[in-house]
């Protein structure tokens, strides 16, 4: 099952690199249906795999120019202060029975995992309807400061929550608030998630055991597939593979709830 888990990690890093991002979707189901890590131990994991990977994408594209440092830094500073405050204080904080509805306990894991499928249905539904198009139509938007801040806040505190990047959310909110053109937007945005999920990881540290030796081999392995998936991407067309993932995000978000429903 470990072999497995690392071929995962590539599959995930290698749709990274293709895409530029959804990758990291994938990284809190396989390590728990996977490799039987729980929920709360697999979010902080998934933090760590994510954000180094996508500080490796956003190192290449720093080559580039392709960052936006500016907008990166307003965005970044509220995402992993809610980021860091939601893995340090409010995800230890809940209790391990939610709540109880109809003679049923709703644990922790249980909303952790359900709350997390939500999220890979909207993830899913954004990259099967494909926005690209309408998000390169720029509206002008006021105090867009304050918004990119807001936007910010939000996808920092969902990211501790979850475990995920968040990219699916922070792209559009860089088109269209902070007016950047979609390559920059997308580069910025793993700089982002880079900064945000590492920082939050930190607030993970004080509170769980970390399997330091696995976290780093699991990626490795992920570094290894965004590399691999930017030279793919020379091959293979971005959009179509985008809407297929969208897919295959949507059936995993529909077993998740299966499973943990059933």
């Amino acid at each position: 099952m470990e072999i497995a888990g690392f071929i995962a990690a590539l599959i995930i890093g290698v749709v990274l690199g293709l895409i530029g991002g959804g990758g990291s979707i994938l990284t809190v189901p396989v390590f728990v249906y996977l490799l039987g890590i729980d929920p709360m131990q697999a979010t902080a994991y998934s933090l760590f795999v994510v954000g180094l990977t996508a500080l490796t994408g956003a190192i290449r594209n720093s080559t580039k120019g392709l960052i936006d440092y500016k907008v990166a830094i307003l965005f970044s500073i509220p995402a992993f202060i809610a980021v860091y405050i939601a893995r340090k204080y409010i995800m230890p904080a809940l209790p391990d029975t939610l709540f109880t509805l109809g003679g049923y306990e709703v644990s922790k894991d249980f909303g952790i995992m359900v709350f997390f499928a939500i999220i890979m249905l909207l993830a899913a539904f954004s990259m099967i309807r494909n926005k690209k198009d309408e998000l390169d139509q720029k509206k002008e938007v006021k105090g867009k400061a304050f918004w990119v801040i807001l936007e910010g806040a939000g996808v920092g505190l969902l990211t501790g929550i979850v475990g995920a990047g968040g990219g699916f959310l922070i792209i559009p909110a860089l088109v269209l608030l902070a007016g950047l053109p979609m390559k920059k937007a997308v580069a910025t945005s793993l700089l982002i998630i880079a900064v945000k999920s590492l920082i939050g990881f930190i607030g993970d540290v004080e509170n769980l055991q970390i399997d330091w030796m696995f976290l780093l081999k699991f990626s490795a392995f992920s570094i290894i597939g965004i590399f691999l998936g930017i030279y793919l991407n020379k091959w293979i067309e971005g959009k179509k593979l985008k809407k297929a993932f969208g897919y295959f995000v949507l059936v995993m978000a529909i077993f998740i709830i299966y499973k943990e429903v059933g």
